[in-house]
């Protein structure tokens, strides 16, 4: 099970391409499954814009992109295309013939858990996104509680969690040239509240 996601069956990824191309909902394809994805929360869209919204702002004058959700991204070693909840590339964006809108070679990917995902999104998704060559770091965004963990890719290639920043604290991006913080507070902020 993906997420608790429901399986909408077999397929193979060029006519997956063709279903997403006409589906109003994103689905995500694992090794020839096909899974509908289940729309987020209020607080789940609301955190994941308030950490894009950092993350654009920082990286405004790198050669940087940030993409939302509506990006496909590519594990090509493991078989999964999926929407993570933010995306950042570095450099040239990078795809292939099959799908020129899967992209290849994040730099960040952050997905922020929510009680139906935390499992797959620490466990089995995270082990496809380590898979990225091009990968250097993967966020995990706390939903129960204001929390944001930092995995990042060390010097032999391991990955290990180098940061855990709560209500008050500040959690340290540093794969995209200069280090990025993002202010656990101010992405958990409601300015309706």
């Amino acid at each position: 099970m993906h997420g608790g996601a429901i399986s909408m069956g077999r397929m193979t990824y060029a006519e997956f391409l063709v279903h997403e191309e006409a589906s109003e909902t994103k689905h995500e394809y694992v090794n020839g499954e096909v899974y509908a994805m289940a729309g987020g929360t209020i607080a789940h869209g609301a955190i994941a814009m308030a950490i894009g919204t950092e993350l654009s702002n920082a990286l405004r004058d790198r050669r940087c992109r940030v993409l939302s959700s509506d990006v496909r991204v590519r594990v090509a070693a493991t078989g999964l295309s999926t929407y993570p909840d933010v995306t950042v590339v570095c450099g040239t964006i990078e795809a292939t013939p099959d799908d020129p809108h899967g992209v290849l070679n994040p730099t960040i990917i952050v997905e922020v858990l929510s009680p139906s995902t935390e499992a797959y999104d620490r466990g089995a998704k995270g082990a496809h996104y380590r898979r990225i060559p091009s990968l250097r770091e993967y966020v995990l965004v706390g939903h129960a509680e204001p929390l944001v963990e930092v995995w990042r890719r060390n010097e032999r290639g391991n990955w290990e969690l180098f940061v855990e920043a709560r209500a008050g604290e500040q959690a340290e991006l540093v794969s995209c040239g200069a280090p990025i913080t993002l202010d656990v507070d101010a992405i958990y902020r409601d300015p309706l509240a």
